[in-house]
């Protein structure tokens, strides 16, 4: 490790150590005894590995060997003449887009323009996913610590699968099996049908 940690990280291994059992591990959380937990059988919390800094760099950092700007509105979902709706590279269980700015900015790159526009569009991808039927609700994640080029994740949530509920949804999502190839495409070709209703494209699929 180079570099100072902050006095804020400082203090929260500080408290980890007194926590922490003979065996260094911290007790597990509450939510592994929620019902929307996806997870049973013997668990344990990993031990916490010390800082690493500086932080190492993500995918496509300051536009290099970006994916997303290589591939431009190529296979995207929609897109205009700022930004793009793609989905995953593989099907997954549950509809989920991620949505671009086209150029390569982050979230702090952002001027007071693009934020809006981003606000409108989280409105528009919500009210797309949700009018395909079938949807409880619309999860909206951001991580931002894979790549460096902004996505924000949409997550329709199956109605009614009351397990699927709240933040272990992504994790769900890596479990159960994905929807056939055909019932993806289908399922995308309609959220961009909706997206062009106030504009835009919709992809080529």
């Amino acid at each position: 490790m180079t570099g100072a940690v902050h006095p804020r990280t400082e203090a929260l291994y500080r408290r980890v150590a007194a926590a922490v059992d003979a065996d260094g591990r911290l007790p597990l959380p509450d939510v592994t005894e929620w019902e929307i937990f996806p997870f049973e059988g013997e668990l344990a919390v990993k031990r916490l590995e010390p800082p690493v800094l500086p932080e190492p760099p993500r995918r496509g950092e300051g536009g290099v060997d970006c994916g997303s700007c290589a591939a431009g509105t190529t296979g995207a979902v929609w897109y205009d003449e700022r930004w793009k709706l793609v989905a995953p590279d593989e099907p997954l269980a549950i509809p989920a887009v991620l949505l671009c700015p086209i150029p390569h900015l982050d979230l702090e790159d952002l001027d007071w323009v693009w934020a809006r526009d981003m606000g409108m569009l989280t409105w528009r991808v919500e009210r797309a996913l949700r009018s395909i039927g079938g949807v409880g609700r619309v999860h909206v994640n951001r991580w931002g610590d894979g790549g460096a080029h902004l996505h924000l994740w949409f997550f329709a949530r199956p109605e009614g699968v009351l397990q699927l509920r709240g933040s272990s949804l992504s994790d769900w999502t890596d479990c159960l099996p994905p929807m056939p190839a055909w019932e993806w495409q289908t399922t995308m070709a309609a959220v961009a049908e909706e997206m062009t209703v106030l504009g835009g494209t919709a992809g080529a699929r």
